[in-house]
């Protein structure tokens, strides 16, 4: 597997280049400590009922301590995507579109043995990851490329599975769908988790459009994954409505020394009904 591939990355477009501007500038600790726990830098949220007693206790150490319960959480949401990409064996190569810096590549090649190409429109994370992928030892089966998830110049037909984990907010899906479509092998798997807005309520609401303007991202309506996923040979197999199990870890992070100012708006947008944090996992047929 070769770590570089000569591609455009932005493929001309003014939108991309702001994200991955975004993405060379951020450094939140958010995401930064989260990853240091364990060495599992993620870029998406958590699952699951915390343990509330972290936040009790010496506030001398609180900060570790619901440091490594929110990133305990987003581990095992990592943990379920992955548990639907199907039967993926050491011979395939899969995919992460929207890689950030890593951290559930690195979990797919423990969990498959399998070759995995990371890919990231940041500059600053795909050398972060790579860097990583060095000091584990696996940077002849894991590489993280400089690329635009749309456009990516991989093979056509070259992976067994590919997942998108809360980055298809960035794209156009009818576009994103396509590429992925014409990579993955016959019967290849696919799997996104997403927050998206419930279209049966009709336009965004307000919290929604202020996480879109924290993330400089445009969170699509449910109805429209599966729109794409139809025009592009996507046949979904599951779809797991997760709103419900997000909402702890977002109240837990709300009341965490790593609060980011846009936790209120998640917890309104969820708890009202017009977004919801969906996984669809779909054959390509």
């Amino acid at each position: 597997m070769t770590n570089t591939i000569q591609h455009n990355p932005t493929t001309g477009s003014i939108y991309q280049g702001s994200v991955a501007e975004y993405w060379n500038r951020e450094a939140n600790p958010v995401n930064i400590e989260l990853g240091e726990v364990d060495g599992y830098f993620h870029h998406h949220y958590g699952i699951g009922e915390p343990d509330w007693s972290v936040t009790e206790g010496e506030p001398a150490t609180a900060r570790e301590r619901i440091t490594a319960e929110l990133h305990r959480l987003e581990t095992k949401q990592a943990e379920l995507l992955l548990g639907h990409l199907g039967e993926v064996e050491p011979k395939h190569r899969i995919m992460d579109a929207g890689c950030g810096r890593g951290g559930s590549s690195f979990m797919a090649h423990e969990r498959f043995g399998c070759s995995v190409d990371g890919i990231s429109i940041s500059r600053k994370q795909v050398d972060f990851a790579n860097e990583q992928a060095h000091q584990r030892g696996v940077s002849d089966r894991v590489a993280f490329h400089q690329l635009n998830m749309l456009d990516t110049g991989f093979e056509t037909g070259s992976m067994r599975a590919i997942w998108n984990n809360e980055s298809t907010m960035y794209t156009d899906l009818a576009d994103l769908f396509a590429e992925h479509s014409r990579l993955l092998s016959r019967g290849g798997r696919y799997v996104t988790i997403t927050g998206c807005y419930n279209d049966v309520y009709g336009l965004p609401s307000r919290a929604v459009s202020t996480i879109n303007a924290h993330y400089i991202c445009d969170i699509h309506p449910r109805s429209g994954y599966f729109r794409a996923m139809a025009a592009n040979r996507l046949v979904p197999t599951a779809v797991v409505d997760l709103t419900e199990a997000t909402l702890p870890y977002w109240r837990l992070r709300a009341r965490s020394p790593l609060v980011t100012g846009i936790e209120e708006a998640f917890i309104e947008a969820y708890t009202s009904g017009a977004f919801q944090y969906l996984l669809i996992a779909a054959d390509r047929v």
